[in-house]
C-alpha cells in the first residue's frame, strides 16, 4: 500500500485528480443550475400538479448542493473489466470515483457515482483475498474540502501485503468540530453487508462503543431510500434515538450521506397523546414497563363490550323488523372472536345489525340494495344497541382508571399482576381528569398501547432504532407497532444498558418489537476508541454485561489514556471539591491545546460545582448536542447524557461519584462504561476518591 501526500515528484497524479474534483464540482453546480432554470408552468395540467412538482424541483436543487467541507467523492475504483460487460479479450476496465451522489458532466457522462451504487460496492468489500475484479482502490485525504493526499492498494498485486489504510485511519482520528461527521469513506468490509442487506428483512447490531453502530444504522437508511425510493416515500422511514441531543448530533449526517427525507424522533415524541409532567420510582417504572401491562389494558379495553339482554326494534314506514336478544349476542361474540381492534368492530357491528335486518326483509319479499342497510345502520334504534353493547372507549381515560381505581384494574390485572405490583403502579392520589393528571413518560407508553388496541397505529417502510439497550418491553412494542408492516434495524450494546429495565438479551427485546426472525449481527472492531482506553472501560464487561465479547480496537496510540489522584481523602467535603476541580480544569487546558473538541463528564450531581469552577475561570463551554465552534470546543456532559456522543478528547471526573449517582451497583458501572469510552484520541480520568475496584 502506498500513500502519497504532496510533492515535487509525484504532483501530476494529484494535480490530475485535483482537475477531476475541480471539474466534477463545476459539472454539479451545472445539474443545479439547470434544475433551477425549469420552467414547470408548460408542463403542468393545473395548480395541484405545479405544487407537487414544484416542492420535488426543491428538493432536487437542494439534494445538488455542494457541501464544501465534505468530499465530493473520496475514492476510485480502477476495474481489470468493464462491469457489466462480457470479459472480451483484452477489454480494458474502467475507472470509477465513488462519493456522496452521483454527478455526471453535460454528455450525461458519470463523473461521480453514488456510494451506494452497485459498482461501487467493491470500495468497501474488495481485499486481497477476494479482489472483485478490481485491480487498484484509491483512497483519498483531505484537508477542509481540498484534495491533499492520495494512497494506493494494488488488489490484483499478491507480493504487496495488506495493511491497514493509513488514510482511513487518519480520517477516523481527524478532530472534529461541529456535529457527528461524514462516515460514508470509512464504512468497513462488516459494516457494508449490514448497510446493504434487503429491505424485507429486519437486523439487529450488537456492538460495543466505537464500533460503528451508529454510522451502519444511518448508512442503511441512506442505502435503503437509494435502493428503494419509491416504496419508500410511500411508506415512510424514521430514525429513533435515546434524546433530542443525540438526534442533533445525527441530523447532519443522513444529508451528507445525499438523503433529506428522514424524520427524526425519540420513543417520548412517538408516544406523545398526553403531556408528560410527572416521573416514576423505579418499582413503579419497572411495572408499568412490563410486557404483561399490554394483557391487562387489552383486557381492561374489551370489558367494555356487554352482551346484549334486549332485542333491537327497527321500524321503516309501517312495517317493524325486530332482531332478537340471542342473535345480536351471537353477532357481538363473534366479533369479539374474531379479535380484531376495539374502533374496528364498533364500526362493524350497525352494519353486522343491519345486514340481519336485510336478511329479514329479503325474507319477506322485498329486494333492498346496499342504500337501504346504510340507512338501516344509522337507525336511531340500531345506534342506541351499538352504544349500549360496545361504547366508545378514550385511551387516555381508561389508562387514567386504571391507574387511579384500585377495584378496576385488581379486575383486570387479577392473574397476571401481583397485588404488589398492582400497588407499585397505582397512583398515590388519583387524578381527576385527563388534563389535570401527572403522566409519566411510563403512562404515556400504556396510553398510546390502549390507543393501538382501539384504533390501528399507522405502520412504516423502515425504523431505525438506535440506543435500543435502555428500552422497556413496552416501549419495544410502541416501535414494533410503527413498522408492522415494515422492517427495522435495530442498534445497541447490551453494556450500555443503564435503565432499571434494560434490555437483558436481543432476542428477548426483538421478540416484544414484533421482530422474532430479525438476524443479530456483532460488530466487536472498534475504530474510534484507542486501544488503551477502551481496555481500560472493558475490565468493568465481567460485572455489566458477562458473557459480551470486549472491542478489540484496531486503533494503537500509546499515551491516550491517564489517570490523575488529586489528594487522598475519603470523601468529597468542600475543600476537597476545590481541589478536585481545579485538577478537572488543569486536564480540560491540557486537552484544549490540541485541536478537537473536549467533553468534560460528570456524575450529574457534580455539574454545577464544575460550571461554577469553568465560570470562574472564564472557561466558556456548551451543553451536549450544541455545535462546537473554532472559539468554543469544550461540552459540559452530564453522566446521565453521555450515551451516544462523542469527544476527541475526554476528562472524566470523579468515577465513584459516577457509579454512586445511580439507584444501584451494575446501572452506575455501566452509566461509567459509558463515560469512559466516549474518547476518540484519548480519555484523563481525575479522581479525589478511590476508583470502583473493578478499575483498580
Amino acid at each position: 500500500m502506498h500513500a502519497h501526500a504532496q510533492s515535487e515528484s509525484e504532483s501530476d497524479p494529484l494535480a490530475r485528480e485535483r482537475g477531476h474534483l475541480a471539474a466534477s464540482r463545476s459539472a454539479l453546480r451545472a445539474m443545479r443550475e439547470d434544475a433551477e432554470a425549469l420552467d414547470i408552468r408548460d408542463v403542468t395540467a393545473n395548480w395541484v400538479n405545479a405544487a407537487v412538482l414544484e416542492r420535488q424541483l426543491d428538493e432536487r436543487i437542494k439534494s445538488l448542493a455542494d457541501l464544501a467541507h465534505t468530499p465530493l467523492f473520496f475514492g476510485r475504483l480502477d476495474y481489470v473489466h468493464a462491469p457489466g460487460a462480457e470479459q472480451a479479450e483484452g477489454a480494458e476496465g474502467e475507472q470509477f470515483y465513488i462519493g456522496r451522489r452521483h454527478v455526471h458532466d453535460a454528455d450525461g457522462d458519470p463523473m461521480v457515482i453514488d456510494w451506494r451504487a452497485p459498482v461501487s460496492q467493491p470500495f468497501y468489500r474488495a481485499s486481497k483475498k477476494d479482489p472483485m475484479d478490481i485491480a487498484l482502490r484509491r483512497r483519498f485525504g483531505y484537508t477542509a474540502g481540498d484534495l491533499t493526499a492520495y494512497e494506493d492498494e494494488h488488489l490484483s498485486d499478491t507480493t504487496e501485503a495488506e495493511q491497514t489504510s493509513k488514510l482511513l485511519q487518519q480520517e477516523i482520528e481527524r478532530p472534529r468540530v461541529g456535529p457527528m461527521r461524514d462516515i460514508v469513506a470509512t464504512i468497513q468490509p462488516e459494516q457494508d453487508e449490514i448497510v446493504r442487506s434487503e429491505l424485507g428483512g429486519s437486523v439487529c447490531v450488537q456492538g460495543g462503543p466505537g464500533t460503528g453502530k451508529t454510522a451502519v444504522g444511518l448508512h442503511r437508511v441512506a442505502y435503503l431510500l437509494y435502493a428503494h425510493r419509491e416504496r419508500l416515500a410511500r411508506t415512510g422511514t424514521l430514525v429513533i434515538g435515546p434524546n433530542a441531543s443525540f438526534l442533533h448530533y445525527i441530523e447532519q449526517v443522513l444529508p451528507a450521506l445525499g438523503e433529506l427525507e428522514v424524520r427524526q424522533a425519540t420513543v417520548d415524541d412517538l408516544v406523545a397523546h398526553v403531556e408528560v409532567r410527572g416521573t416514576d420510582d423505579s418499582a413503579a417504572a419497572l411495572v408499568k414497563g412490563d410486557a404483561r401491562m399490554a394483557e391487562v389494558l387489552r383486557n381492561a379495553v374489551r370489558s367494555h363490550v356487554t352482551l346484549p339482554t334486549e332485542p333491537v326494534v327497527v321500524v321503516r314506514g309501517s312495517r317493524r323488523w325486530r332482531i332478537p336478544a340471542y342473535e345480536l349476542e351471537e353477532i357481538v361474540r363473534e366479533l369479539l372472536a374474531r379479535d380484531i381492534r376495539y374502533g374496528a368492530a364498533r364500526d362493524a357491528l350497525p352494519q353486522r345489525i343491519a345486514h340481519a335486518v336485510l336478511v329479514r326483509m329479503e325474507q319477506s319479499g322485498e329486494a333492498p340494495d346496499d342504500r337501504v342497510q346504510d340507512a338501516v345502520a344509522r337507525n336511531a334504534a340500531v345506534k342506541a344497541a351499538v352504544k349500549a353493547v360496545w361504547p366508545l372507549v378514550e385511551p387516555a381515560k381508561l389508562v387514567l382508571r386504571l391507574l387511579s381505581d384500585a377495584d378496576f384494574l385488581a379486575a383486570h390485572a387479577a392473574g397476571v399482576l401481583s397485588a404488589d405490583e398492582q400497588q407499585a403502579v397505582l397512583w398515590a392520589k388519583p387524578a381527576r381528569s385527563v388534563k389535570s393528571a401527572k403522566w409519566s413518560a411510563a403512562d404515556a407508553v400504556l396510553v398510546d398501547e390502549a390507543t393501538d388496541l382501539v384504533a390501528r397505529t399507522h405502520s412504516l417502510g423502515h425504523v431505525v432504532l438506535d440506543e435500543a439497550q435502555d428500552l422497556s418491553p413496552m416501549q419495544y412494542r410502541a416501535v414494533g407497532r410503527r413498522c408492522t408492516t415494515g422492517s427495522a434495524t435495530v442498534l445497541g450494546d447490551l453494556a450500555q444498558g443503564t435503565t432499571p429495565w434494560a434490555t437483558r438479551s436481543w432476542d428477548e427485546a426483538l421478540g416484544h418489537l414484533g421482530k422474532g426472525g430479525a438476524v443479530v449481527e456483532e460488530l466487536t472492531a472498534g475504530f474510534r476508541v484507542p486501544r488503551e482506553v477502551i481496555a481500560y472501560a472493558s475490565r468493568l464487561l465481567p460485572d455489566i454485561a458477562p458473557g459480551l465479547a470486549a472491542v478489540d480496537s484496531v486503533r494503537e496510540s500509546p499515551g491516550s489514556l491517564a489517570v490523575r489522584r488529586v489528594a487522598d481523602t475519603g470523601d468529597l467535603t468542600t475543600a476537597d471539591t476545590a481541589a478536585l476541580d481545579a485538577a478537572c480544569l488543569e486536564a480540560c487546558a491540557q486537552s484544549l491545546r490540541q485541536e478537537g473538541s473536549v467533553g468534560l463528564i460528570a456524575a450529574d450531581a457534580r455539574i454545577p460545582a464544575l460550571a461554577a469552577a469553568l465560570a470562574a475561570a472564564g472557561v466558556t463551554y456548551l451543553d451536549p448536542g450544541e455545535e462546537t465552534t473554532p472559539d468554543t470546543r469544550l461540552t459540559l456532559v452530564p453522566a446521565s447524557l453521555a450515551k451516544g456522543l462523542e469527544y476527541d478528547y475526554v476528562v472524566l471526573d470523579e468515577p465513584s461519584a459516577v457509579v454512586a449517582g445511580e439507584p444501584d451497583e451494575r446501572t452506575g458501572l455501566r452509566r461509567l462504561y459509558v463515560a469512559l469510552t466516549r474518547a476518540v484520541s484519548g480519555l484523563i480520568v481525575v479522581h479525589a476518591t478511590d476508583l470502583p475496584g473493578q478499575l483498580a
